[in-house]
C-alpha cells in the first residue's frame, strides 16, 4: 500500500521593486536660476537688465522642466548646456542694460564669448560620454538660436534694425514649418551648416565689441551667409517632398494596377467583363492630383 502523496505549494518569493531613479532634475534646474541671480548680481546690468535676467531665468526654469519631465536627470552635455544657458540670461540682461545706458560693452563681449566657447563642448561630452540624444541636440540648437537674437538685438541698436533677421531666421523658419510640415523633416548632417552657425556667433559678437570699423558690414555677411545656408536646406527639403510625392504615387498606381486586374479576374469569373458600371475613376481624396 503506497502512502498518498502531498503537493506543497512552493512558497512565494517576493522580489524587491524596483527602485525608481532619484529625481535630481528639478534641483539641477533650481542651481541653474540660482546661478543665474548669482550671475546678475556679478555683473549688475542696472534695473532693466536685472528685470529681463530675472525674467528670463525664470521662463528658462519653466521651458526646462516642461521639455525634461520625462527625465529624471539631465545628461553631462545637458549640464554643458545648462551653463551656456545661464551665460545666455548673462548676455540678454547686459544687453538690455547696454540699451538703457546701465551696462559696459567688455562685460557683455567676455560672457557671450565664454558661451561660444562652450558651444563646442557639450557635443562631444555627449559624443565621449555615449548620452547623444534628439533632445539633447535640440537642447544645443535652442539655446544658440536664443544667444544669437541676443546677440542680434545688440548690434541691431548700432548698425540698423535689419540685422534683426540673422536672430530671427531660426524662429521665421520654425513658423514657416506650422503653414509648410514639409519643412520639418530630419537634414542631413552638414559640417557646412555648423560652421555658419558658429559664424554668426562670433561675427556677432566681434561686431558687438566695437573692435572693427564697420560693423554692419561685418554682420551683412554673416547674414548672407545665413540666409545661403538656410536656402540651401529648404531646396533639399523642397527636392526630397517632390521625391517622396513620386514614390508614394508609383505606390499608389501599382496598387491600383494590382485592383484592377483583381477586378478584371473577378468579372472574368462572374461574365461581366467589359460591363463595368463605374466609369472613368473618380478622383479620391487621398489622391496627390486631387489635393
Amino acid at each position: 500500500m503506497t502512502r498518498p502523496m502531498t503537493l506543497t505549494r512552493p512558497a512565494l518569493v517576493r522580489l524587491p521593486a524596483p527602485r525608481r531613479p532619484r529625481l535630481t532634475r528639478g534641483p539641477e534646474l533650481a542651481a541653474a536660476v540660482v546661478a543665474q541671480l548669482g550671475l546678475l548680481a556679478l555683473l549688475r546690468p542696472g534695473h532693466a537688465g536685472l528685470a529681463v535676467g530675472i525674467g528670463y531665468a525664470l521662463a528658462s526654469w519653466a521651458v526646462l522642466t516642461a521639455a525634461f519631465r520625462r527625465r529624471p536627470a539631465l545628461g553631462p552635455a545637458d549640464h554643458v548646456t545648462l551653463a551656456r544657458v545661464v551665460l545666455t540670461g548673462g548676455v540678454a540682461a547686459l544687453v538690455a542694460g547696454h540699451l538703457t545706458g546701465d551696462a559696459r560693452a567688455w562685460p557683455l563681449v567676455a560672457v557671450a564669448s565664454a558661451a561660444l566657447v562652450l558651444d563646442g563642448v557639450d557635443g562631444q561630452v555627449a559624443r565621449r560620454t555615449g548620452t547623444v540624444s534628439r533632445l539633447g541636440a535640440r537642447f544645443d540648437m535652442e539655446t544658440d538660436a536664443v544667444l544669437v537674437l541676443v546677440l542680434s538685438v545688440e548690434v541691431a541698436s548700432s548698425a540698423g534694425a535689419w540685422v534683426l533677421a540673422i536672430g530671427g531666421m531660426r524662429y521665421a523658419f520654425g513658423a514657416a514649418a506650422w503653414a509648410a510640415p514639409w519643412l520639418r523633416a530630419d537634414l542631413p548632417p552638414s559640417v557646412a551648416r555648423k560652421a555658419v552657425a558658429v559664424v554668426q556667433g562670433v561675427a556677432l559678437v566681434v561686431a558687438a565689441s566695437g573692435a572693427v570699423p564697420h560693423p554692419g558690414a561685418l554682420a551683412a555677411a554673416a547674414l548672407a551667409l545665413l540666409v545661403w545656408s538656410f536656402g540651401r536646406d529648404v531646396v533639399w527639403l523642397a527636392k526630397r517632398r517632390h521625391a517622396a510625392s513620386g514614390e508614394a504615387l508609383e505606390a499608389m498606381e501599382a496598387q491600383e494596377t494590382l485592383e484592377a486586374s483583381a477586378t478584371m479576374e473577378t468579372q472574368e469569373a462572374a461574365g461581366t467583363r467589359g460591363r463595368s458600371t463605374d466609369g472613368a475613376r473618380r478622383a479620391r481624396l487621398l489622391d496627390p492630383v486631387a489635393r
